[in-house]
């Protein structure tokens, strides 16, 4: 007995009537837009023939405005899990071409089911976000999908990593869903993402705007910071989201995939010293800096165009994979201020569940001064960095090249904040505040009896600074574990890496902290 031809047939049909329903035509003016169709970007995500598809005949129950017997094919969403070279990945695509993408409720039930797999299995999930926003044929059912599936975001939270992909519309209430994940990627041309479209905001408030203003890609990475990168076209997009990947555990019972095999150099990198200007109030080039320090100066950085005074990214020291967070004195000063604060401590957070380690490069002068950041909030939002420092358990690094002042200086991962290890430069400025400002407060009289008041308060300054804030100082008083010199920094935190890697630190237990957000 072999089985019907015509059930072989049957099947078939079907599957092809799924994925085959686009044109060519159609097909071939995606292309031409830098777009993929929903199965091109599953395809191209995966190691050929190792996805499996989740839900294809999966069909909607929906009956009014023409909606009953209307066939959409895998109902507008691809799921479905696969391979990444030996790692298994959980993703879902939205298809635009069917429906607009719209979510109903059927489409809720196959992303939170490939999401409840995820969670199941421990790995990550990849989001293809390109979608018209809730299936109104559907009315309360698709609200509902949505909520499903905002739940299922924050169940994954801090469990498995969450990368989301915004490679068309995401408007409304599906805006949500990247915002709740861990990285959230948006192509540069097609995609959009906002809670309320220009003729919305222009009925509500009078304003004319554009989407370019509300929802665009460059929008988001620079002024929102809703956005972690951006890609050129949806080959880019699917490339950045292996190189995450790359760089992060499956899961957070897991440690990210260091190479331990890595030799560490320890020949002193002589071209340091060259970086760094001989006056300490020239701004110093943090980004030269990274980039000699870590391995083949390579640096995946994370909000690049957003609060660039503070650098944030994934990198390796001797095979070891590290989450950098270091200010940048060519922006600012590298002053921190309200979008600093939140980028670094959402940073610091991700690295922490995940098991990254930390290494923190500190030339900060402190908190930007200003009305607005005061009004702003200033001292919830820094207080969101002490927060994320002092409750992060991996190992942490920091390097103190020159300026660290006042609270800024615990801010950026001090001893007292829970760092392993603190190095610093000769070139380190450790004081409560800048040495010129101290001058004012504590030698007023003196200036003012002074014959040249300027030269007597750039000497008083060059005082306090080598008794005072010297790094000295502090590694008298054990603040920081040593002085180095700039050449041995790279063979110091890899070495210090390596020796921590293997912490374990428990805290009290309880639900979580309540952080000042």
């Amino acid at each position: 007995m072999t089985i019907k031809p015509e059930l072989i047939k049957t099947l078939r049909k079907k599957r092809e009537q799924i994925t085959q329903h686009i044109s060519p035509e159609k097909l071939e003016a995606l292309h031409a837009k830098g777009l993929l169709s929903a199965r091109e970007r599953i395809d191209e995500l995966f190691d050929e023939g190792t996805f499996q598809e989740l839900g294809m005949h999966a069909r909607h129950h929906a009956v009014y405005f023409g909606m009953e017997g209307r066939e959409l094919p895998a109902d507008g969403v691809i799921t479905g899990s696969g391979y990444l070279g030996s790692a298994q990945i959980a993703a879902y695509c939205q298809d635009f071409s069917v429906l607009a993408g719209t979510l109903g409720k059927m489409q809720a039930r196959k992303i939170t089911r490939i999401m409840r797999y995820a969670i199941k299995t421990g790995i990550p999930v990849v989001a293809f976000k390109d979608s018209g926003g809730a299936r109104i044929q559907e009315g309360v059912d698709a609200l509902s999908g949505y909520g499903d599936v905002f739940y299922a975001n924050v169940l994954l939270s801090g469990v498995v990593p969450q990368i989301a992909v915004v490679c068309g519309p995401c408007a409304g209430g599906a805006a949500y869903s990247p915002a709740l994940m861990d990285f959230v990627i948006m192509t540069r041309k097609n995609s959009h993402m906002f809670l309320t479209g220009p003729e919305v905001i222009k009925a509500v408030t009078g304003r004319t705007t554009t989407m370019a203003e509300i929802g665009s890609a460059e929008m988001h990475a620079s002024v929102s910071g809703n956005v972690h990168f951006i890609a050129e076209d949806d080959h880019s997009a699917i490339a950045l989201v292996k190189h995450i990947l790359s760089y992060l555990p499956s899961n957070n019972t897991e440690d990210p995939p260091h190479d331990l095999s890595a030799p560490i150099n320890e020949t002193p990198d002589r071209g340091m010293n060259e970086l760094i200007p001989e006056n300490p109030s020239d701004p110093l080039d943090m980004q030269a800096i990274i980039r000699r320090l870590v391995d083949n100066g390579e640096l995946l950085e994370v909000h690049a165009s957003f609060a660039r005074n503070v650098i944030v990214g994934f990198a390796r020291f001797s095979g070891i994979i590290v989450g950098i967070v270091a200010n940048q004195p060519m922006v600012m000063a590298g002053a921190l201020d309200l979008n600093a604060a939140d980028k670094v401590a959402r940073f610091v957070r991700t690295c922490n569940v995940f098991n990254v380690p930390l290494v923190t490069l500190v030339d900060v002068p402190g908190f930007l001064p200003g009305v607005e950041q005061e009004r702003g909030g200033i001292i919830r939002h820094g207080a969101k960095m002490l927060h994320a420092y002092a409750s992060c358990t991996t190992p942490k690094i920091t390097i103190i090249l020159r300026k660290s002042y006042g609270g800024s200086y615990l801010a950026m991962c001090s001893q007292e904040l829970g760092a392993d290890m603190v190095f610093a430069w000769p070139t380190a400025e450790i004081a409560v505040m800048g040495s010129e400002a101290a001058v004012k407060i504590l030698y007023r009289k003196e200036l003012e009896a002074a014959e040249d008041r300027t030269a007597r308060a750039a000497e008083l300054a060059q005082e306090y600074r080598d008794e005072f804030a010297s790094p000295y100082e502090a590694a008298s008083n054990f603040y920081i574990t040593d002085v180095i010199e700039p050449c041995e920094t790279r063979a110091t935190i890899s070495l210090a890496l390596r020796k921590t890697l293997g912490k374990r630190e428990l805290r009290p237990s309880k639900k979580h902290g309540n952080m000042p957000m």
